[in-house]
């Protein structure tokens, strides 16, 4: 059922906006700090003596990774549920937000390879409270039909972050360093926490409609169209976490590019997704308002911007720099199409009934990619001595991704969970 009308009639409180402000300004931030050890990877690797760690790529390779064990597994193994379910999900959040911002400020006085593995480690636990805490909180304190405005905003932060990241870490550690970047960032990130205190949501919040036959998650792993959205998610974001971790490093390595100049090139990069994300995620409202199925317009999207993506590969190849840069840009846009369109995609799928519990399985097994982009990246470049076969390798999954839509995943209606058997 189409919530357009009820979108149209009603709008969000003044309290709500702040909320939502305050929510995209913080993963926006949560995105840089994710984001940051990447940039500071050519620096990282230089010599002690020029104020790097001496890492090679593997171990490179391994400290981008270590944020994503904890990241991911902290969402798999119900811990974050858990604290969700017995506390405040404001109060989980902003110690959360805390948490990952002190590790991010105590990086800039790491002085070995395993204290900043430990350091990844602590922001992933962190930062993996986020996006259960925004379900919780627009299931909470959001009306249906302005949940997918949240989500949008959220996914347009998670790529703005990293383009303005990108662009001031590159241009401000070619200056002064990586170290006074990260302490910098970590310090004046937690001034958030004091609009966070004064304007975070309270109380119970809006009416909730209680589902007599709720889905357990041994009833989701049933569902054919519930292993099609984990291994879609878990290829689209190794093919995102590729971009994200290693993207500046092949700039500079591959390319040669100054600093400067790659702080410039990976801000446009991300930014073009970010871009194309938001454009896609309306034209495909448009069109299912215009009467099309969400089963046509959401694969259209996921599998056609997966597919499309693939196109990265000559990137690796072309010599000319600045051709290679267009083909970049292009696959970026293709890439927005995917993103757009994933959430929205199962939570037509799970429905009210089961969203909550569908998104926490699924962005843990997915972020499991972020474990293995990193590292699998690192150590093609430190075997091959070239960029190419890791390009092969995420091309590779975004075909893969594009077949978990269109093929595995069935027809994007709400599964009738009624007439399935109870489960835990």
């Amino acid at each position: 059922m189409s919530s357009t009308p009820a979108a149209v009639r009603t709008r969000l409180s003044g309290s709500q906006w702040a909320v939502l402000t305050l929510l995209v300004l913080s993963i926006f931030i949560n995105y840089i700090d994710r984001g940051n050890l990447s940039i500071a990877g050519p620096l990282l690797m230089a010599s002690p003596e020029k104020g790097g760690l001496g890492l090679d790529a593997i171990r490179l390779g391994n400290l981008l990774s270590a944020f994503f064990w904890t990241y991911a597994l902290f969402q798999l193994l119900g811990v974050v549920g858990l604290l969700l379910d017995r506390f405040d999900v404001s109060w989980v959040y902003a110690i959360a937000y805390l948490l990952w911002s002190a590790a991010t400020a105590v990086t800039g006085l790491a002085g070995s390879f395993v204290v900043l593995f430990g350091l990844r480690l602590l922001l992933g636990m962190g930062e993996s409270a986020a996006y259960p805490s925004y379900s919780k909180i627009f299931a909470t304190h959001f009306p249906e039909h302005h949940r997918g405005l949240a989500n949008a905003l959220i996914d347009a932060g998670s790529k703005f972050g990293p383009a303005l990241g990108t662009l001031v870490g590159g241009l401000l550690m070619a200056r002064f360093g990586w170290r006074p970047f990260f302490f910098v960032l970590g310090a004046v990130s937690l001034l958030w926490l004091v609009p966070w205190i004064k304007w975070m949501p309270r109380g119970k919040g809006i009416a909730v409609v209680h589902h007599e036959h709720t889905p357990g998650v041994l009833q989701i792993l049933e569902q054919r169209s519930a292993w099609g959205s984990f291994g879609g998610l878990f290829c689209g974001n190794y093919y995102w976490y590729f971009l994200l971790t290693w993207l500046p490093s092949y700039m500079v390595m591959g390319r040669h590019f100054t600093m400067d100049h790659m702080a410039t090139m990976g801000a446009l990069a991300y930014l073009a997704i970010g871009v194309s994300a938001a454009v896609c995620g309306w034209l495909s409202d448009h069109w299912i308002s215009a009467g099309a199925t969400p089963t046509r317009v959401r694969k259209t999207f996921t599998v056609g911007g997966l597919a499309l993506s693939t196109i990265i590969l000559p990137v690796a190849t072309v010599q000319s720099k600045d051709l290679s840069m267009t083909l970049l840009f292009l696959a970026c846009i293709f890439f927005g199409m995917w993103s757009s369109n994933h959430w929205a995609l199962i939570q037509t799928l799970a429905g009210p009934p089961a969203a909550g519990k569908w998104t926490a399985v699924q962005n843990g097994i997915g972020n499991l990619a972020g474990v293995a982009a990193p590292a699998l990246t690192g150590l093609v470049v430190a075997r091959t001595g070239q960029f190419f076969w890791a390009f092969v390798v995420a091309t590779g999954f975004a075909l893969a991704g594009a077949f978990f839509y269109m093929f595995v995943i069935g027809r994007i209606e709400q599964v009738d969970w009624r007439s399935r058997r109870p489960s835990m």
